[in-house]
């Protein structure tokens, strides 16, 4: 129903029925985990068929984070993408880099438009499902 090269609503709804507009995200960094660092805990979020507790939280004593290294190889994890408000993910970052992983420091601001995540473990969840899908860019960082 195209009339003057505009849509009609009623074309877009019957394009919808037919499943021809509407399709899923495909996954873009399938071994992807989300991190939402918090100054006394950081909590991690992995895909749920990786771990029987797809969501765990860690210490932010170094001990902690290598031991949050460990447990995301053991998930088959490649690529994080975490949120931090200030200073404290310096050190996560570093050791997960020195573990192997692509780490990606995202800008809290690229996340929290979406109403509905009230905790810390809503917002883990989130970004490993917006990393998933290849929504998040990770923020400048010079190398070393």
């Amino acid at each position: 129903m195209v009339a003057s090269g505009k849509y009609s609503k009623s074309s877009k709804t019957d394009k919808r029925k037919k499943g021809v507009i509407s399709k899923s995200l495909p996954e873009i960094y399938p071994d992807s985990a989300g991190i939402d660092v918090v100054s006394d805990v950081h909590y991690v979020a992995v895909p749920p068929d990786r771990a029987a507790e797809p969501v765990r939280h860690f210490g932010c004593y170094t001990p902690d984070v290598h031991e949050m290294a460990r447990w995301l190889k053991e998930c088959g994890i490649a690529s994080v993408a975490m949120e931090s408000t200030g200073v404290y993910w310096v050190p996560i970052f570093q050791v997960l880099e020195s573990h192997g992983f692509e780490v990606k420091l995202v800008d809290a601001a690229q996340v929290s438009n979406v109403l509905g995540r009230e905790t810390d473990v809503d917002d883990c969840q989130w970004l490993q499902k917006l990393h998933c899908f290849g929504l998040l860019h990770g923020c400048f960082r010079p190398d070393d």
